[in-house]
């Protein structure tokens, strides 16, 4: 049975303004390519997961930095804007956290992220503690310094609030943080360079030696799911053409985040957080191409 009210999700993480060019291809080291267009877009791995949830139907408090430019005040006003609750976001002096995304025609991308008043989250206030006090889910990732993290993930596990943590960008995990952990959600690659496995179920079984639930997420082949003592689940993705996945891995988890948090099983959560995905990657853009809740429902309802 699912829950008739918005579950609250907490996420402590990332926002950056993202400057993102579209070209045919990437250069090549030492290489000048023309490109087709050029987004400012809000961003940053934590604030996507936020926006992704809110849109999805949770009621959502964002943890995260802002500098005191200009990029900070746009970058608070989204939020705003999408209903989630900013009251112990901090501005500190200087720089907002920015990424340089260079986007290909395939909808391929790569990034480069310039930490800027993201460095400021090394922990958790007290404030911060007692808001995050009844969420049904805290959302980390790893744009943040990891010694805050580690402390969200342990104000998570004091408050008794289950902790999902986005493995990204790929580093090594502290021992503690992995101990602090309740779903771990990393894509392909990033379960394959935390366990040495590089087929799914492989890298899932070692996964789950670490964590009690794992996600791997496969990009168009879809999602691969376990936990201990249970079968794996695998739910394919919507086959869709994509042609902007920045945002695809953020959209899933702020989905599955409240799918879960309603009570959906796994399974239906899976493919909650699936249809949410493929409709994010159809369209350019991180925050900007996240779907609202009645579209997520009626791709499902069409599939």
């Amino acid at each position: 049975m699912t829950s008739t009210t918005s579950p609250r999700i907490a996420v402590f993480g990332s926002i950056n303004m993202d400057l993102v060019a579209y070209v045919d291809t990437a250069p090549a080291s030492g290489e000048t390519v023309s490109g087709s267009r050029f987004a400012q877009v809000p961003g940053g791995k934590g604030a996507n997961q936020a926006v992704a949830a809110a849109r999805a139907g949770g009621d959502v408090a964002f943890f995260g930095a802002v500098g005191d430019d200009a990029f900070g005040t746009q970058l608070r006003t989204n939020l705003v804007e999408t209903g989630i609750e900013v009251s112990e976001m901090r501005t500190v002096p200087g720089a907002s956290g920015v990424a340089h995304i260079v986007v290909e025609s395939t909808g391929a991308n790569s990034i480069i992220v310039i930490a800027g008043a993201n460095a400021a989250m090394t922990d958790v206030s007290e404030r911060d503690r007692r808001l995050l006090e009844g969420s049904a889910a805290l959302l980390l990732q790893l744009e943040l310094p990891m010694e805050g993290v580690i402390a969200a993930a342990r104000a998570g596990r004091e408050a008794g609030v289950p902790t999902v943590l986005t493995p990204a960008p790929a580093r090594e995990l502290p021992a503690e943080l992995i101990g602090l952990v309740d779903l771990l959600v990393p894509n392909q690659h990033e379960a394959a360079a935390i366990t040495g496995e590089r087929e799914p179920r492989a890298a899932l079984a070692e996964l789950l030696k670490l964590v009690p639930e794992a996600i791997i997420t496969l990009g168009a082949d879809g999602s691969l799911y376990g936990r201990r003592g249970a079968d794996p689940v695998h739910v394919p993705a919507p086959r869709v053409e994509a042609v902007d996945t920045t945002a695809a891995g953020d959209t899933f988890c702020g989905a599955f985040a409240v799918a879960r948090a309603e009570g959906r099983a796994p399974e239906d959560a899976l493919r909650f957080a699936a249809a949410a995905s493929a409709l994010s990657v159809q369209r350019l853009g991180a925050s900007s191409s996240m779907p609202g809740r009645a579209e997520i429902e009626e791709a499902i309802a069409k599939a």
